[in-house]
C-alpha cells in the first residue's frame, strides 16, 4: 500500500507556487500566466488559505466590473480548498480527484502545507507499481520450477 508521503518524497524538490491572500489579482493572474498554471495555493504563514485561478479570475474580477489592479487576491479566492493528508492512501486520493475534478491536491500535515500533489504525479505512481508488480510476477512464474518443467503446458 502507498500514500502520498510516497509521491512527495519520490519528487525532487518541486516548487510550490503560492500567493499572500493580501497581493493583488493582478500580481496573481500574472504570475499564473508567466508560469503557464491554471491556479495559485493562497498561504499565509505556511498556512493554506485557499485558491486562486483563472476561472476565479473570470467570473469574479472580469464579469463583476472589477479592477485586477486593486482587488485583492483575498477578495476573490476560492476559501474551500480540497487537501489531503501525506498519509492518504494514493488510490484515495486519485478518487478524490476525479470525484471533485481537480487535477491537483494541496497536501496538509497538520494544517500546514508540506507539498502539492497532481494527477500526472498520482497515475504515474499507480503505474509504476502496476509495472513492479508485474515485473515480479514474470520474474516468480520463470523460476518456479512447475513452469521450468513443463508442467503447465502438459496440463492444458
Amino acid at each position: 500500500m502507498r500514500y502520498v508521503s510516497d509521491i512527495l518524497a519520490a519528487k525532487k524538490k518541486s516548487e510550490i507556487y503560492t500567493i499572500s491572500p493580501n497581493e493583488t489579482v493582478y500580481t496573481a493572474i500574472n504570475f499564473i500566466a508567466k508560469m503557464n498554471i491554471g491556479a495559485l495555493l493562497v498561504t499565509e504563514n505556511n498556512r493554506l488559505e485557499g485558491t486562486i485561478s483563472e476561472r476565479d479570475y473570470a467570473r469574479k474580477v472580469i464579469l463583476k466590473g472589477k479592477l485586477s489592479r486593486t482587488t485583492k487576491v483575498c477578495e476573490i479566492m476560492t476559501n474551500k480548498t480540497l487537501h489531503v493528508s501525506p498519509k492518504c492512501r494514493i488510490e484515495q486520493c486519485m478518487s478524490t480527484m476525479l470525484d471533485n475534478q481537480v487535477r491537483d491536491l494541496p497536501v496538509l500535515d497538520n494544517d500546514l502545507l508540506v507539498g502539492l500533489v497532481s494527477m500526472e504525479d498520482v497515475m504515474k505512481d499507480i503505474l509504476n507499481e502496476k509495472e513492479f508488480v508485474i515485473d515480479e510476477l514474470s520474474k516468480y512464474i520463470a523460476g518456479s520450477p512447475m513452469y521450468k518443467s513443463g508442467y503447465y503446458s502438459q496440463v492444458n
